[in-house]
C-alpha cells in the first residue's frame, strides 16, 4: 500500500474520532445546540458551547457516523444548507458574547442533492465564508479526517488552520478529480499524488499552519495533546488587538 493510499484510508476510517468526540472530550461541560431557526436541525453539523481551561468556547463540527444507521442520520457527514446556517448562527452568537470559535472538519463535501440546492447550498457556504472572514473573535479550524471542497472551507476561514497528520484537504475528492481529468475514477490514487492533499504537503505550501502528530498516540493522548495546543493558541490569539486579528486573517487568505 502506498503512503497516499494509507493516508486516505485512515482519513476515511469509520473508527476515527468524530467532531462530537473532540467536543465532548476536549471541552468541559459541552452543551450541544440545535437548529438553524429557519428550516430544521441538520445532523451532519454539530455545535454548542463548552469550556476550555475555564474559558467559554463555541464549538462547531461536521459529524460523520460510526455505523450505517448513524451515517444515515448524519447524511454521511455531508451538510445541507441548514447545517451551515446553524453553524453561522452559533458563530454569530459567539461573536456577540466574545467567545472564541473552534471548528472540527470531516466531510467529503457539502450535500449536492436537489433539495439542498433548492434551499440555497451555494449561498449558505458563501455566506459562511463572508461572515467568518470578519468574525470578531479568534477562530481555529482543525481538519480531523476529510476536508472536501467548499463544504469544508465553509468552516475553515480561520486565524489558524490545523490538520491531523492522517487527514486530507482538497478542492474535491481524488475520485472526482480522476473522473474529471481522465474520465476514470479508478485512477483516484494517481490523482491524489498530483493533488498534494496530505497534511505535510499542505503545511509546506502554507495552506495550513500546523500538523498535529498522530503517530503512536492513543486516542486519549491525542485528545490531551490537541487540548493543550488549543489552550496555548487561543491564549495567544486572544492577546491580539481586534484590528490586528482581522488583518492577519485577511492576509492569511489573500496570500493564495
Amino acid at each position: 500500500m502506498s503512503k497516499i493510499t494509507r493516508i486516505i484510508k485512515e482519513a476515511r476510517d469509520q473508527t476515527r474520532l468524530t467532531a462530537l468526540d473532540f467536543a465532548r472530550e476536549i471541552f468541559d461541560d459541552f452543551i450541544e445546540l440545535h437548529g438553524d431557526r429557519s428550516f430544521r436541525d441538520d445532523g451532519a453539523v454539530i455545535g454548542g458551547i463548552g469550556k476550555l481551561n475555564g474559558q467559554a468556547v463555541t464549538v462547531v463540527g461536521i459529524q460523520k457516523g460510526k455505523n450505517l444507521q448513524d451515517n444515515l442520520r448524519r447524511n454521511f457527514g455531508q451538510p445541507h444548507p441548514e447545517g451551515y446556517r446553524k453553524a453561522l448562527r452559533l458563530m454569530k452568537q459567539a461573536e456577540k458574547f466574545g467567545r472564541p470559535v473552534v471548528t472540527f472538519i470531516n466531510t467529503a463535501g457539502a450535500y449536492p442533492g436537489l433539495g439542498a440546492e433548492e434551499r440555497g447550498q451555494g449561498e449558505a457556504i458563501a455566506r459562511n465564508l463572508l461572515e467568518m472572514s470578519d468574525l470578531k473573535v479568534p477562530i481555529i479550524a482543525l481538519i480531523i479526517g476529510e476536508g472536501g471542497s467548499g463544504g469544508a472551507l465553509a468552516l475553515a476561514v480561520a486565524d489558524k488552520v490545523w490538520m491531523l497528520e492522517n487527514s486530507i484537504y482538497a478542492v474535491l475528492s481524488p475520485e472526482g478529480f480522476a473522473s474529471i481529468l481522465w474520465k476514470d475514477g479508478s485512477r483516484a490514487m494517481e490523482a491524489a499524488e498530483l493533488m498534494k492533499i496530505t497534511s505535510h504537503e499542505l503545511l509546506e505550501m502554507g495552506v495550513v499552519d500546523k500538523v498535529l502528530s498522530e503517530a503512536g498516540l492513543s486516542k486519549h493522548d491525542l485528545l490531551a495533546s490537541i487540548k493543550q495546543e488549543l489552550v496555548s493558541e487561543l491564549a495567544s490569539l486572544s492577546q491580539l488587538p481586534l484590528d490586528q486579528l482581522l488583518e492577519n486573517r485577511y492576509q492569511r487568505f489573500r496570500k493564495y
